[in-house]
């Protein structure tokens, strides 16, 4: 499998992470890194807790990780729950919704992480 296969299975935008990395060797090198990235379990741990500068923090980070290696869905999810609970900002979402925006990212990650494992044993 190639990285171009990986993006396209996983839902990744392969051109963002070209932009942003500039070369293969440096998207293999990070995608794969994701697969151990704790980011994601910091924010699943602050849905079960609802802690709002948990949750801020969690999905501030993974937004920008995500976006960083062309992972728009799971970026753009995180940037919701983000804006939800930035300082200063109006929540707008219920908590259910959140939680379901956090269960979103659950699927999302664990496609993503599925498609880097093949991808690393290819």
């Amino acid at each position: 499998m190639t990285i171009q296969e990986l993006y396209r299975e996983i839902g990744g935008d392969y051109d963002q992470a070209v932009r942003v990395l500039r070369m293969d060797k440096l998207i293999d090198k990070h995608i794969r890194r994701f697969v151990e990235n704790d980011t994601p379990d910091r924010l699943f741990a602050a849905g079960d807790t609802m802690d709002p500068s948990e949750l801020f923090e969690a999905a501030h980070a993974l937004k920008g990780v995500a976006a960083n290696l062309g992972l728009v869905e799971i970026s753009d999810a995180a940037s919701e729950i983000a804006e939800e609970y930035r300082p200063g900002n109006e929540r707008r979402l219920t908590d259910d919704e959140v939680k379901a925006k956090i269960n979103l990212i659950q699927d999302l990650n664990s496609r993503t992480v599925a498609g880097i494992r093949a991808y690393a044993e290819s």
